[in-house]
């Protein structure tokens, strides 16, 4: 029973990789000189998730602002995913789906980009920043299932990924977010 288990999630996790990835260079590519130009204009990445994507999207931020594969001057992105007082506050005021779109219209600004990565369904404070993110002039980019309902309008930036399965979203999620990482700090930084 367990090895039926592993077999089906390796089996799963190759087919996200290959052919899926790889099918998706080009659109990897231009996120990526997106990004690359974002910080090459003194703009930030604003990483936004909920749930086990926020997770996600703290790493993220944590490896922009770190580094991932080389010693490099910090590039600025920040995971708007772990303000709880905040999100009390909010909620307390039946106001949550604001969480996001609150940070957003206090730090972005139009040379920013807003990434959001979700599952199956983009969460209201979701959707609020991705809106508020078009109306500062930030450039919107979602990772997500490809079964999602996408918010309208449609990001600029999409990466649908085809699988139902939450861990295979999330590795999905995490291993996008790691090669754009790598590729611009490769693009920035000569390597």
């Amino acid at each position: 029973m367990f090895e039926d288990k592993i077999n089906s999630a390796v089996a799963q996790q190759q087919a996200l990789l290959d052919p899926f990835f790889l099918a998706q260079k080009a659109v990897l590519a231009d996120f990526a000189a997106h990004l690359t130009a974002t910080f090459q204009n003194g703009g930030r990445l604003f990483l936004i998730g909920s749930g086990p994507f926020a997770a996600i999207a703290g790493l993220l931020g944590q490896q922009f602002l770190h580094r991932q594969t080389l010693e490099r001057p910090p590039l600025p992105a920040v995971a708007l995913t772990h303000d709880a007082g905040l999100a009390t506050f909010l909620v307390a005021d039946e106001q949550g789906s604001q969480l996001f779109s609150r940070q957003l219209r206090a730090l972005a600004g139009d040379q920013d980009t807003v990434l959001l990565l979700a599952g199956t369904a983009v969460c209201a404070a979701g959707r609020e920043a991705l809106a508020t993110a078009r109306q500062i002039g930030c450039r919107t980019a979602l990772i997500c299932a490809e079964r999602t309902e996408l918010p309208d309008p449609l990001p600029e930036l999409l990466l649908l990924l085809p699988t139902d399965n939450l861990p295979r979203q999330l590795e999905g999620c995490l291993f996008a977010g790691h090669l754009l990482c790598s590729l611009v700090e490769g693009e920035l930084f000569g390597m």
